[in-house]
């Protein structure tokens, strides 16, 4: 049975989508005025995942990730740089498709723009017009906006009461204030020199929290599986979305809300003031490799918050390096001289590790405790698989079981490519040892390990070459 907390429940809930064998799902994607930080990443990341165990079950997923490229933040960095929006935006969608590649995220099943699904079918205008007719939403001197008190169903996730609202009161910026629950703007009229489409209410745009409501039931239906994000969309933002789906279809608008915690880093708040603001360039440019990062980011529950530091980086840089070294050593097995055993004697460590992972991701996405029984995995059989005893059948079971935890769930894409200059390096090296040239032996090994390779020597003579992380 697969479990998750519910943010709409406050609770766990078993997992039963709409649609037996299907799972529809939509994550709010960035706002492409600049590059994506790793606060951002760390919600993708769960996303990922989620997405993946999915995919692992057995679901077929189908995944709308949005871009917004028009909403304030856009709007007032392409004035700032006196760039037209999209080329403005251009730039930025560009390398956050290119950070999801580095960071070996999946690409979203679609990625609609909210720029071009303004006056199409099934668009924004038209789910705008939808709310005016249902009273839902008013016009008012060129904008539109969404009257909250017609809906009673305000505030069911982010737990606020509607008595705090100001009567009559409105909001014209994206994001505002948690205190706030005033009217909201569905569109914007357009103001001097803004970017501006047609619409029945005069030039304008239209406002943050409509676009995403348009776009996931336009390609995921009025009602669909999962909803996630990061715990500061949950209001305004999620909240807006319930109350303008929900008031518009009259049905349920998603089943099950999935919010990650804050990430902080050193303990505080990410904050360029305070110079721990990181985007994942940062990161790079540093030197640290891009799985390295995408496991210190996915390594603790998605709902406990994670304080990101570099020394993080590290331990996760040394965590990797161990489960790199043991997968590697499984994977060329027999090209080092390993045996095997009659005997089945890992087949219960194999199928308890199997068990424990499955548990563990079934609830709630528990990363931490599937990692455990990984690392629990190798420390009881590593010994034991480097003398050769493991049974041929016990060593397919657990290659195949690992490259299934490891690649396509975790999605820790190790480069395990070995560069044949490096190999005849190491076949020298190795008969250099045979002849007892233990100096000349060890120029090579620091040659090599130079270059990013590790070399582990087995019993058998035979040198395991792996790539460093």
């Amino acid at each position: 049975m697969i479990q998750f907390h519910n943010t709409l429940a406050g609770k766990l809930e078993e997992f039963k989508p709409l649609r037996e064998g299907e799972v529809k799902i939509y994550t709010c994607g960035p706002t492409v005025y600049d590059f994506a930080h790793i606060g951002n990443f760390r919600a993708f990341l769960f996303e990922d995942l989620l997405r993946r165990f999915l995919e692992f079950k057995g679901y077929k997923v189908t995944h709308v990730m949005n871009l917004t490229d028009v909403d304030d933040k856009t709007i007032a960095g392409a004035a700032k740089n006196e760039k037209k929006l999209d080329d403005f935006t251009a730039v930025y969608i560009q390398a956050f498709q290119e950070d999801l590649k580095t960071l070996n995220i999946l690409p979203p099943t679609i990625q609609p723009r909210a720029t071009r699904e303004i006056d199409c079918p099934k668009g924004i205008i038209e789910l705008i017009k939808t709310l005016i007719d249902k009273d839902a939403a008013y016009a008012s001197e060129g904008s539109v906006y969404y009257r909250v008190a017609s809906f009673p169903g305000y505030g069911k996730l982010s737990k606020k009461k509607l008595e705090l609202n100001i009567a009559g009161a409105r909001v014209d910026v994206d994001q505002y204030e948690k205190e706030e629950c005033s009217d909201f703007a569905l569109w914007k009229k357009a103001r001097e020199g803004e970017p501006a489409w047609d619409s029945p209410w005069g030039k304008g745009r239209p406002g943050w929290h409509i676009e995403c409501s348009a776009m996931s039931m336009k390609y995921l239906g009025k009602t669909f599986d999962i909803h996630a994000g990061g715990e500061d969309l949950i209001f305004p933002h999620h909240e807006n979305e319930i109350a303008q789906s929900e008031a518009a279809t009259g049905k349920p608008f998603v089943k099950y809300w999935l919010h990650c915690k804050f990430l902080l880093v050193n303990g505080e708040k990410m904050s360029k003031s305070k110079g721990n603001f990181y985007t994942l360039r940062d990161l790079l440019a540093k030197g640290y490799n891009p799985i390295v990062i995408r496991y210190a980011l996915l390594a603790a529950h998605y709902r406990s918050p994670l304080n990101f530091t570099l020394e993080g980086l590290q331990d996760a840089k040394n965590a990797l390096s161990d489960l790199l070294k043991f997968y590697k050593g499984i994977l060329d097995h027999e090209a080092l001289g390993r045996g095997f055993s009659e005997e089945n004697q890992l087949h219960e460590d194999i199928e308890h590790f199997l068990f424990e992972v499955d548990e563990a991701l079934s609830c709630d996405l528990n990363i931490s405790n599937a990692l455990a029984a990984l690392f629990l995995l190798i420390g009881k059989s590593d010994k034991s698989i480097r003398a050769g005893k493991i049974s041929h059948k016990d060593w397919e079971s657990l290659k195949t079981s690992l490259k299934s935890l490891i690649e396509d769930v975790l999605g820790l894409k190790f480069d395990l490519r070995v560069p044949e200059l490096i190999q005849n390096r190491v076949r020298e090296r190795e008969e250099l040892r045979k002849l007892k040239k233990f100096s000349e032996a060890d120029q090579v090994r620091k040659e090599v390990e130079d270059l990013g390779f590790e070399l582990l020597d087995e019993k058998s003579g035979a040198t395991g070459i792996v790539p460093k992380i």
